[in-house]
Parts: C-alpha cells; structure tokens; sequence
C-alpha cells in the first residue's frame, strides 16, 4: 500500500498545482491559518479514500475547508493535552522538590519524579498518535466532533492487527520524508523550502494509508456528493 500512497496525488491532472499550494500552506502555517487548510485538505484526503475514490481532491471551498481543519486540530489537540499536562506537572513536581529538600538526596528523588514523569507521558503521546489518525477518520466520516471520542466504534478499529499495520506504513512513509528533509538542510533554506513540499506529499500519502484501511475495516456509506453523513432521504 505505501507504493500507492506515494502514487495517490499523481493521479489528479493537476497534481503538480496541489502540491504546490499544499507547500506554500506549509511555508506559511507559522500564521496558523494555513495549517487549518492543510489539516482540512487531509481529512478530505481520508473521506475520498475511505470510499475507495483515487482521485485526490483539490483545494477549492477554502471556508469549509478552513472550518474542518479547525475542528480536525481541536480534536488532535484534545488528545494531545493529556500526555502535555501529565510531563509539566511531573516535571514541576521533580523541580519543585528538588529545590525544596536542597539536598542530594531530595535532587535525585526529584529527578526521579520528572523521569517517571516523561516516560509516561511519552508512552501516553505515542498512545494519542496512534489513536488521532482512527478519530480524524470517525470525525472524517460522520462529520460530527463527538465521534472523533467514539471509543465504542475506535476501540476495535484501534486493537486490529490491520490498523496498527497501516499506522506503521504511514509513521514509515513521514519518518522517510523527514529523513530527506534532514538531508537537504545541510544546504542553508534548502531543507526549509523544499521540505515544506516533501512534507506536504508525505503527509497525504500518509492519510491515504489511514484512510484506506478505515474504509476496509469500517463499512462506509457511499454518498452522493452535496450529501452530509447522516442525512436522511425524505420520506
């Protein structure tokens, strides 16, 4: 699959015109706005592939596309809050406690704390990256923010053996561009320019992975285009 991830974009006809954009987006997402764009372009990513549509989309309805991006980080960012909060409080703990015992003792037990600390927050943050792609792809689907925190529907979606595949592909397709990335910053703006670009490929060649394996493991209603997830035909 991550030989048709790195192929999805190049079957649009303007192909080249989505990249482009998507890395001048990258460029700029210090203005924060842009990064809504990108992260809204990525959720039309996972809706088109969880259907089994190749064709990638094109940025067009950037209000829409801008609002879902905005819920689509909200939802990362919830998830992300918990690992963040439990480094700073262990981390303030251990520095704190060190600094009142004023000891040696009382240092390497404050050390202790923010050790422990990191390490569970760094095992609670590698747990919300696994678990973000699956919510995304919910909230993708339904088009409802509640669903990204479905843990009834996650659960057995997070605990297949196909899901934890395909989240390996996609981490191995943008730990590969960072690489690269890496590599063309040895020349000065070089790795800056061009790896907004790389980037930018690597991400959606990564949420067509995630997106794909949702629609197989998932049923996903096809729709006709205008339709919203859960609209109803009159009766």
């Amino acid at each position: 699959m991550i030989s048709e991830s790195l192929n999805y974009l190049r079957n649009g006809e303007d192909w080249v015109k989505t990249v482009l954009i998507g890395g001048v987006l990258g460029l700029l997402s210090i203005l924060i706005v842009p990064t809504f764009l990108v992260i809204g372009y990525l959720l039309r990513v996972v809706r088109a592939t969880m259907k089994g549509d190749e064709q990638p989309p094109v940025f067009d309805d950037w209000g829409d596309m801008a609002i879902d991006g905005v819920k689509g980080f909200a939802i990362a960012f919830v998830y992300a809050l918990v690992p963040a909060i439990i480094a700073g409080v262990f981390g303030f703990a251990g520095i704190v406690g060190a600094a009142a015992g004023g000891s040696d003792a009382a240092g390497a037990v404050g050390g202790i704390v923010a050790l422990v600390g990191l390490l569970l927050a760094f095992v609670l943050g590698l747990f919300a990256a696994y678990l973000i792609p699956a919510a995304l792809s919910n909230y993708a689907e339904t088009d409802r923010m509640g669903s990204a925190f479905d843990f009834g529907t996650l659960r057995p979606i997070l605990t297949s053996g196909k899901y934890a595949t395909a989240w390996l592909m996609s981490f191995a397709v943008l730990f590969a561009s960072s690489i690269v990335v890496g590599v063309l910053n040895v020349i000065p703006l070089l790795g800056f320019v061009v790896g907004a670009f790389v980037t930018f490929y690597a991400a959606v060649a990564a949420y067509y992975i995630i997106g794909k394996t949702w629609g197989e493991l998932h049923e996903v209603e096809m729709m006709d285009e205008g339709e919203t997830p859960g609209e109803q035909p009159a009766v």
